[in-house]
């Protein structure tokens, strides 16, 4: 296998990004772990560390700001496309964060109807996206988040 590539799809607004610095630290057939810097500048984090679920359809990222303290858990609901070595992840749009606290907040449910509302997603791309952030919301009510979060906590 070459070395792989890794992509970002956003359908609002709509973009393809070659997330081209982002530091590959392991990947099997199941999952990607990586570490990253934020593409754009930002003040309230700076980097961080994702773990794409390819067959779950979900990437969970630990949020990190300039201190090196963990802000949260942000949980992006996904379609993953492959292409050889190539991954084109495309964000469904439903966002799942998780505080340190435990508090839970899913996030851009207004983008989703509107992506459905404008054919921007089909409703097949809506249904998945729902069907796939209901089972991670049951993942991290019956308390087995850590679970998918000790992937990237192991790296560290």
């Amino acid at each position: 296998m070459g070395k792989i590539k890794l992509y970002r799809r956003r359908y609002i607004p709509d973009e393809l990004v070659y997330l081209k610095d982002d530091e590959i630290i392991s990947y099997d057939e199941n999952r990607i772990v990586t570490k990253w810097k934020t593409i754009k500048p930002r003040t309230d984090f700076t980097h961080g560390y994702s773990c794409y679920f390819i067959k779950e359809g979900f990437k969970i990222s630990k949020f990190i700001d300039k201190e090196g303290k963990h802000l949260y858990w942000y949980c992006d609901i996904i379609d993953v496309q492959t292409e050889g070595d190539t991954y084109i992840f495309n964000d469904l749009l439903i966002d799942v964060i998780v505080y340190e606290n435990g508090f839970v907040k899913v996030a851009d449910l207004d983008e989703i109807a509107a992506a459905l509302r404008e054919d921007i997603l089909d409703k097949e791309m809506t249904a998945r996206a729902m069907e796939r952030a209901d089972k991670l919301l049951r993942i991290i009510y019956g308390n087995d988040f850590d679970k998918y979060t000790r992937y990237i906590n192991e790296v560290l």
